[in-house]
């Protein structure tokens, strides 16, 4: 049985993934910039988008959503085998089939964790795609770290938390210039009370708040601890031009809370949304 992951976009995220994924399974990956896929090691590089799609069962699209529209152009009608799985900010199952047509599309929004295994990744699918589907990604997604389903409608209010709170974060432990290996547990608390208020603020229940704050700060904490990457970079790495933490950090930036800065996320995902 092919089960071939494709990979289209090599960015930070596309590349975190691959990383983590390609010791339990074979990966194709694609990506216009050509100077990105000289990191890609024991992996398989595609030509062109057919040749990823034909060779391929599942897809995973990690490109910004502002590359989205001519990458579904042109996978129109060469899909309709495949599992399409998006990473993509504020872009719907909806929008998707509606560019595609009858496929199984996967939603999904995991964080910078992914580098070291320690992602939280929100998870829904489409239409079309039925639970062993939605049980393939949220194994698939388990190789980065922990997955947590979620009714779509609350996936632009988790990519104002899980997506783009490590931004909050890293912006946090920058400006106060804590140590990253040694970050005091008074500190650790109160990231994860600030953003599971940031939670609660942006829709979600409880029990989704604590979760995801948890895992998320959790997860930055060991980050920033273990890559040798200074909080500053890792924040820009999280911070695409024009994407949803750009949005939260311009409202910290300017004092605002991080109530504040997660509804700005969010209202920018519905924005990306419906550009798309």
């Amino acid at each position: 049985m092919n089960d071939t992951v494709g990979i289209i976009g090599f960015g930070n995220m596309g590349l975190a993934i691959a990383e983590r994924l390609k010791s339990n399974y074979p990966l194709i990956v694609f990506d216009k910039d050509k100077e990105k896929l000289k990191v890609a090691k024991g992996i398989t590089i595609a030509k062109n988008i057919a040749e990823l799609l034909s060779k391929s069962v599942a897809l995973i699209l990690a490109v910004k959503p502002q590359d989205f529209a001519p990458v579904l152009r042109e996978m129109k009608g060469k899909a309709q085998e495949n599992l399409v799985i998006s990473i993509a900010a504020g872009i719907s199952t909806g929008n998707i089939e509606k560019a595609l047509g009858d496929v199984r599309v996967i939603r999904s929004m995991p964080n910078l964790g992914a580098k070291i295994g320690e992602s939280v990744t929100c998870v829904c699918k489409g239409r079309f795609a039925d639970d062993s589907d939605l049980e393939f990604a949220d194994e698939l997604f388990g190789q980065i770290g922990c997955t947590r389903n979620i009714d779509e409608s609350m996936m632009d209010a988790a990519t104002a938390i899980s997506g783009s709170g490590p931004g909050y974060i890293f912006d946090y432990l920058d400006k106060e210039k804590i140590d990253p290996k040694n970050i005091p547990e008074h500190t650790r608390f109160t990231l994860r009370m600030r953003l599971e208020k940031a939670a609660e603020a942006v829709g979600f229940n409880r029990e989704d708040a604590v979760y995801l704050a948890t895992n998320t700060a959790n997860a930055c904490m060991i980050v920033v601890a273990k890559v040798g990457i200074s909080a500053a970079e890792l924040r820009s790495q999280v911070a695409s031009k024009g994407g949803t933490t750009e949005a939260g950090l311009a409202v910290i930036n300017k004092g605002g809370t991080w109530e504040e800065a997660a509804q700005a996320a969010l209202k920018r995902a519905k924005e990306l949304s419906k550009g798309n």
